[in-house]
Protein backbone atom coordinates (compact mmCIF):
# COMPACT_ATOMS: atom_id res chain seq x y z
CA UNK A 1 0.00 0.00 0.00
CA UNK A 2 3.02 2.76 0.74
CA UNK A 3 4.36 1.66 -2.67
CA UNK A 4 1.05 2.59 -4.51
CA UNK A 5 0.37 5.92 -2.92
CA UNK A 6 4.01 6.98 -3.42
CA UNK A 7 3.57 5.87 -7.31
CA UNK A 8 0.17 8.05 -6.87
CA UNK A 9 2.44 10.82 -6.06
CA UNK A 10 4.11 11.10 -8.66
CA UNK A 11 1.73 10.37 -11.38
CA UNK A 12 -0.21 13.56 -9.94
CA UNK A 13 3.46 15.81 -9.94
CA UNK A 14 3.46 14.90 -13.61
CA UNK A 15 0.24 15.95 -14.84
CA UNK A 16 0.76 19.52 -12.91
CA UNK A 17 3.81 19.37 -14.74
CA UNK A 18 1.80 19.16 -18.68
CA UNK A 19 -0.52 21.48 -17.18
CA UNK A 20 2.21 24.35 -16.27
CA UNK A 21 3.78 23.46 -19.32
CA UNK A 22 0.37 23.93 -21.62
CA UNK A 23 -0.49 26.97 -19.71
CA UNK A 24 2.72 28.15 -20.94
CA UNK A 25 2.20 27.43 -24.72
CA UNK A 26 -0.88 29.35 -24.62
CA UNK A 27 0.47 32.51 -23.33
CA UNK A 28 3.01 32.75 -26.00
CA UNK A 29 0.65 31.23 -28.81
CA UNK A 30 -2.31 33.50 -28.19
CA UNK A 31 -0.74 36.70 -29.07
CA UNK A 32 0.78 35.69 -31.81
CA UNK A 33 -1.75 34.54 -33.41
CA UNK A 34 -3.84 37.66 -32.50
CA UNK A 35 -1.03 39.18 -34.70
CA UNK A 36 -0.51 36.95 -37.30
CA UNK A 37 -4.89 37.59 -37.79
CA UNK A 38 -4.32 41.05 -37.94
CA UNK A 39 -2.11 41.58 -40.62
CA UNK A 40 -3.45 38.83 -42.90
CA UNK A 41 -6.71 41.35 -42.32
CA UNK A 42 -4.89 44.79 -43.43
CA UNK A 43 -3.75 43.25 -46.59
CA UNK A 44 -5.42 43.74 -49.82
CA UNK A 45 -7.19 41.42 -51.22
CA UNK A 46 -6.40 39.61 -54.65
CA UNK A 47 -8.83 37.64 -56.55
CA UNK A 48 -6.58 36.12 -58.96
CA UNK A 49 -9.26 34.31 -60.77
CA UNK A 50 -10.38 38.09 -61.79
CA UNK A 51 -7.51 39.18 -63.42
CA UNK A 52 -7.04 39.53 -67.21
CA UNK A 53 -10.29 40.88 -68.79
CA UNK A 54 -13.49 40.60 -67.13
CA UNK A 55 -15.99 37.21 -68.10
CA UNK A 56 -18.28 38.65 -70.90
CA UNK A 57 -22.12 39.70 -69.52
CA UNK A 58 -24.95 37.94 -69.82
CA UNK A 59 -27.53 39.40 -72.27
CA UNK A 60 -30.53 40.57 -70.15
CA UNK A 61 -33.26 39.58 -72.39
CA UNK A 62 -33.31 35.96 -74.24
CA UNK A 63 -32.71 35.76 -77.71
CA UNK A 64 -35.32 32.76 -78.05
CA UNK A 65 -38.04 31.44 -75.63
CA UNK A 66 -38.09 27.88 -75.55
CA UNK A 67 -40.94 25.55 -75.30
CA UNK A 68 -41.64 22.51 -74.25
CA UNK A 69 -43.97 20.62 -76.83
CA UNK A 70 -45.63 16.92 -75.17
CA UNK A 71 -47.02 14.29 -77.18
CA UNK A 72 -50.32 13.83 -76.17
CA UNK A 73 -50.60 9.92 -76.88
CA UNK A 74 -47.31 9.17 -75.27
CA UNK A 75 -46.40 11.41 -72.80
CA UNK A 76 -43.28 10.33 -72.35
CA UNK A 77 -42.13 11.75 -75.58
CA UNK A 78 -41.58 15.73 -75.45
CA UNK A 79 -40.08 18.11 -78.04
CA UNK A 80 -38.27 21.34 -77.15
CA UNK A 81 -38.04 23.84 -79.68
CA UNK A 82 -37.05 28.04 -79.82
CA UNK A 83 -38.64 30.44 -80.50
CA UNK A 84 -37.72 33.92 -81.28
CA UNK A 85 -39.56 36.24 -78.83
CA UNK A 86 -42.05 39.07 -80.63
CA UNK A 87 -40.78 42.61 -81.39
CA UNK A 88 -42.84 45.02 -79.66
CA UNK A 89 -45.30 46.85 -82.36
CA UNK A 90 -44.60 50.17 -83.20
CA UNK A 91 -46.97 53.44 -84.00
CA UNK A 92 -46.17 54.55 -87.70
CA UNK A 93 -48.24 56.71 -89.45
CA UNK A 94 -49.08 55.16 -93.00
CA UNK A 95 -50.61 57.42 -95.99
CA UNK A 96 -54.00 55.96 -97.37
CA UNK A 97 -54.22 56.20 -101.00
CA UNK A 98 -50.82 56.94 -101.66
CA UNK A 99 -48.51 55.67 -104.30
CA UNK A 100 -45.37 53.74 -103.59
CA UNK A 101 -43.22 56.46 -103.83
CA UNK A 102 -45.16 58.78 -101.71
CA UNK A 103 -45.07 55.68 -98.99
CA UNK A 104 -41.66 55.32 -99.36
CA UNK A 105 -40.87 58.89 -98.49
CA UNK A 106 -43.02 59.10 -95.40
CA UNK A 107 -41.44 55.91 -94.07
CA UNK A 108 -38.09 57.29 -94.60
CA UNK A 109 -39.01 61.17 -92.72
CA UNK A 110 -40.15 59.31 -90.07
CA UNK A 111 -37.07 56.99 -89.91
CA UNK A 112 -35.43 60.76 -89.68
CA UNK A 113 -37.57 61.37 -86.33
CA UNK A 114 -40.37 63.03 -87.21
CA UNK A 115 -43.23 62.21 -86.59
CA UNK A 116 -45.75 65.36 -86.43
CA UNK A 117 -48.81 64.70 -88.71
CA UNK A 118 -48.75 68.33 -89.60
CA UNK A 119 -44.75 68.24 -90.21
CA UNK A 120 -44.83 64.99 -92.43
CA UNK A 121 -48.03 66.41 -94.34
CA UNK A 122 -45.93 69.68 -95.15
CA UNK A 123 -43.44 67.86 -96.36
CA UNK A 124 -45.39 65.97 -98.59
CA UNK A 125 -46.43 68.66 -99.67
CA UNK A 126 -44.14 70.49 -100.74
CA UNK A 127 -42.23 67.51 -102.68
CA UNK A 128 -45.80 66.91 -104.67
CA UNK A 129 -46.05 70.39 -105.83
CA UNK A 130 -42.23 70.50 -106.74
CA UNK A 131 -42.48 67.17 -108.33
CA UNK A 132 -45.55 65.02 -107.82
CA UNK A 133 -42.34 63.09 -106.39
CA UNK A 134 -41.31 61.98 -109.82
CA UNK A 135 -37.45 61.53 -108.93
CA UNK A 136 -36.47 61.93 -112.70
CA UNK A 137 -38.42 64.88 -113.48
CA UNK A 138 -37.10 67.99 -115.32
CA UNK A 139 -38.03 71.50 -115.02
CA UNK A 140 -41.02 71.85 -117.18
CA UNK A 141 -42.23 68.23 -116.60
CA UNK A 142 -39.89 66.03 -119.06
CA UNK A 143 -38.77 62.86 -117.47
CA UNK A 144 -34.99 62.51 -118.20
CA UNK A 145 -31.88 61.37 -116.57
CA UNK A 146 -29.82 63.84 -114.14
CA UNK A 147 -27.06 64.23 -116.84
CA UNK A 148 -29.70 65.45 -119.64
CA UNK A 149 -31.50 68.07 -117.59
CA UNK A 150 -28.94 70.24 -116.60
CA UNK A 151 -31.33 72.58 -113.96
CA UNK A 152 -34.33 72.12 -111.98
CA UNK A 153 -34.39 68.26 -111.51
CA UNK A 154 -36.04 65.61 -109.01
CA UNK A 155 -38.28 65.74 -105.79
CA UNK A 156 -37.54 69.05 -104.86
CA UNK A 157 -36.64 70.97 -108.09
CA UNK A 158 -32.79 71.42 -107.26
CA UNK A 159 -32.06 74.29 -109.56
CA UNK A 160 -28.93 76.34 -108.24
CA UNK A 161 -25.56 74.87 -109.57
CA UNK A 162 -24.36 74.00 -105.93
CA UNK A 163 -27.84 71.92 -105.12
CA UNK A 164 -28.05 70.46 -108.74
CA UNK A 165 -24.28 69.44 -109.07
CA UNK A 166 -24.42 68.39 -105.70
CA UNK A 167 -26.38 65.91 -106.22
CA UNK A 168 -24.73 64.22 -108.96
CA UNK A 169 -21.71 64.24 -106.65
CA UNK A 170 -23.03 62.54 -104.23
CA UNK A 171 -24.46 59.92 -105.97
CA UNK A 172 -21.08 59.19 -107.73
CA UNK A 173 -19.62 59.22 -104.07
CA UNK A 174 -21.68 56.89 -102.25
CA UNK A 175 -23.53 55.40 -104.72
CA UNK A 176 -26.92 54.86 -106.54
CA UNK A 177 -28.40 56.41 -109.58
CA UNK A 178 -28.89 60.83 -108.99
CA UNK A 179 -32.19 60.00 -110.79
CA UNK A 180 -33.66 57.39 -108.14
CA UNK A 181 -35.88 57.90 -105.29
CA UNK A 182 -33.21 56.60 -102.27
CA UNK A 183 -30.62 58.89 -103.86
CA UNK A 184 -32.45 61.56 -103.42
CA UNK A 185 -33.83 61.14 -100.20
CA UNK A 186 -30.62 60.46 -98.78
CA UNK A 187 -28.94 63.38 -100.60
CA UNK A 188 -31.44 66.66 -99.24
CA UNK A 189 -31.00 65.33 -95.93
CA UNK A 190 -27.13 66.30 -96.20
CA UNK A 191 -28.07 69.50 -97.44
CA UNK A 192 -27.17 72.42 -95.19
CA UNK A 193 -30.60 73.53 -95.98
CA UNK A 194 -32.55 70.81 -94.80
CA UNK A 195 -30.01 70.39 -91.83
CA UNK A 196 -31.36 74.07 -90.52
CA UNK A 197 -34.75 72.99 -90.40
CA UNK A 198 -34.87 69.25 -89.22
CA UNK A 199 -34.96 69.71 -85.82
CA UNK A 200 -37.97 72.44 -85.58
CA UNK A 201 -39.73 69.56 -87.72
CA UNK A 202 -39.27 66.94 -85.36
CA UNK A 203 -40.54 69.49 -82.76
CA UNK A 204 -44.27 68.03 -82.46
CA UNK A 205 -47.53 69.95 -81.79
CA UNK A 206 -46.91 73.08 -85.01
CA UNK A 207 -49.77 73.83 -87.32
CA UNK A 208 -49.29 73.58 -91.36
CA UNK A 209 -48.86 76.99 -91.82
CA UNK A 210 -45.55 77.21 -89.56
CA UNK A 211 -44.33 74.10 -90.19
CA UNK A 212 -44.72 75.71 -93.97
CA UNK A 213 -42.49 78.11 -92.72
CA UNK A 214 -39.94 76.34 -91.85
CA UNK A 215 -39.92 74.70 -95.68
CA UNK A 216 -39.93 77.69 -97.52
CA UNK A 217 -36.14 77.99 -96.07
CA UNK A 218 -35.50 74.21 -96.97
CA UNK A 219 -36.91 74.78 -101.00
CA UNK A 220 -36.63 78.44 -101.29
CA UNK A 221 -39.75 78.19 -103.93
CA UNK A 222 -40.70 80.90 -106.35
CA UNK A 223 -44.26 80.07 -106.87
CA UNK A 224 -46.21 78.72 -103.20
CA UNK A 225 -48.58 76.87 -105.65
CA UNK A 226 -50.86 74.42 -104.48
CA UNK A 227 -48.97 73.08 -101.57
CA UNK A 228 -50.08 74.17 -98.67
CA UNK A 229 -53.61 72.88 -100.13
CA UNK A 230 -51.87 69.39 -100.58
CA UNK A 231 -50.43 69.50 -96.87
CA UNK A 232 -53.94 69.58 -95.88
CA UNK A 233 -54.94 67.05 -97.88
CA UNK A 234 -52.31 64.80 -96.75
CA UNK A 235 -53.05 65.62 -93.50
CA UNK A 236 -56.16 64.16 -93.63
CA UNK A 237 -55.30 60.60 -95.10
CA UNK A 238 -52.55 59.94 -92.64
CA UNK A 239 -53.14 57.15 -90.48
CA UNK A 240 -51.93 56.19 -87.34
CA UNK A 241 -51.68 52.01 -87.18
CA UNK A 242 -49.07 49.62 -85.36
CA UNK A 243 -46.66 47.38 -86.96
Amino acid sequence: MPLEKEELLLYLDGCRVQLILMQSIFTVALPLLATVTTSTASLPFVNYKMQGPPPPVEPTTKQFSVIKEFDLVDEKKTAIREVAPEKPKEKRLICKGCNEYESTALAFFQERGIKDRNALATIMGNIRQESTFIPNICEGGSRTSWSNCGRGYGLIQWTSANRYYGLGDFAKKYGGSPSSLHTQLRYLTTEVQWQRIEDRMKTPGKSINRYMDYAYSWIGWGHHGARTSYAHDYASRLILVEV
